[in-house]
């Protein structure tokens, strides 16, 4: 797909809402399925220092204010690493920097990982006194023989319990569960969801277990299930999830109604966020052009280079226009309801015809909706969804 820049230059006539990511790149113990930015507590190397980080990510949020001058955050997403190691305190003293600094939505959401090794009920009270109110717990099984293959620290009992009191705690809590896991049948898998589904959450995420490169499982990967048996698991799963009353709204997500996670819609729908942290993305729109970031990933790098430069910024850049179309059908395709074709322009700055070829194929392979007022998946779009958005890669 080729845009000729000359004559489509960006023009957003009002700016996406903006969210706010922050990145704790610690974790107890790394899992070997896992590609995220963590780095294990007890590792010398990686030396967590609660203070030092937490300055760091306060004077990283001040560089950001000139760039975002004026605009409201509408939801703040704290994702790791597991984000519930830091204490309560060190949590309000974040939270209340954050507030001192930006201007917040009234009633923001405001969503922290955590797992369910590292949940005290003291320990949540206090993140929810110092704002916290959506919590996301990565509990992947209830089974302790899938625990124990994906290398987690907690078992199926521990999970249960934490998810009891962060239900005591949170407005609103989320499960992240996985399936197509080694050793498990349809069975195990159906009996995860059925656990899950008896505590009543409002949100559950649910992911296909994928080797990355760059992880121990990649290296030396594990025996999954075959590619019917994690078919077979997924319309089960989504069965189940369907007749308790969540809609999946997103290819990995489900929820009841009206209690989707504010913050990922924010992503998909290609809305601006403000990242910092080590390893942290960051996307901000301007009337003429849209920029990302990306800062050093390695927390100690991180750490010295705003004590010492004042950022940590190792990438800074305006989005070739050529970019934006595959960048906005990236994010957005992943929506199950799509998203109103006007929103392309609203959000890329260009007109819809830019993309009218790729549309026109999509459709004809039968991956796109018909409908002309939507950019929304088939059935077989949301299924095969990596064909569907290479179609409008340039």
């Amino acid at each position: 797909m080729t845009i000729n820049s000359s004559v489509n230059k960006v023009s957003l006539t009002a700016l996406p809402p903006l969210a706010l990511y922050i990145h704790f790149p610690w974790c107890e113990k790394k899992c070997p399925y896992c590609d995220f930015n963590s780095h294990q507590v007890k590792d010398g190397a990686t030396g967590f220092d609660e203070e030092r980080y937490i300055n760091a990510l306060i004077a990283d949020l001040e560089t950001e204010l000139p760039r975002i001058w004026g605009r409201q955050v509408h939801s703040i997403f704290i994702g790791g690493g597991t984000p519930s190691l830091l204490s309560a305190k060190g949590m309000d003293t974040l939270l209340s920097a954050i507030r001192a600094r930006i201007q917040l939505e009234p009633g923001a959401e405001i969503t922290m990982e955590a797992n369910p090794g590292s949940v005290e009920t003291e320990k949540f009270a206090g993140f929810a006194k110092a704002g916290i109110n959506r919590v996301s717990l990565g509990i992947q099984s209830f089974q302790d023989i899938q625990l124990k293959a994906l290398g987690r620290i907690h078992n199926g009992e521990e999970a249960k319990k934490a998810i009891a009191i962060a239900l005591q705690h949170f407005q609103s809590v989320n499960l992240d569960l996985m399936y197509g896991l080694p050793m498990q049948s349809l069975e195990d898998a159906k009996k995860d969801i059925e656990t899950a589904l008896s505590f009543k959450t409002p949100h559950l995420s649910l992911y296909n277990l994928t080797l990355e490169p760059n992880t121990y499982f990649a290296s030396f990967p594990p025996k999954l299930p075959s590619e019917d048996d994690v078919d077979a698991i997924f319309e089960k799963n989504l069965d189940l999830l369907t007749k308790a009353g969540y809609k999946r709204y997103e290819v990995s997500a489900y929820a009841k109604p009206g209690m989707e996670c504010k913050h990922n819609l924010n992503y998909w729908r290609f809305g601006d966020y403000i990242g910092i942290g080590a390893g942290a993305h960051g996307k901000i729109s301007f009337p003429d052009k849209i920029t990302r970031q990306v800062r050093e990933r390695h927390p100690e790098t991180y750490m010295q280079s705003m004590e010492t430069k004042g950022n940590a910024l190792v990438e800074s850049k305006e989005i070739p226009t050529a970019d934006l179309p595959f960048e906005f059908m990236l994010n957005t395709l992943r929506l199950t309801d799509g998203v109103n074709t006007n929103t392309f322009t609203e959000r890329t700055g260009l007109p819809l015809n830019v993309i009218s070829k790729s549309l026109d194929e999509a459709t004809k392979k039968g991956l796109l909706d018909s409908n002309p007022t939507l950019l929304k998946g088939t059935a077989q779009g949301l299924r095969y969804l990596n064909n569907l958005q290479e179609i409008f890669l340039g």
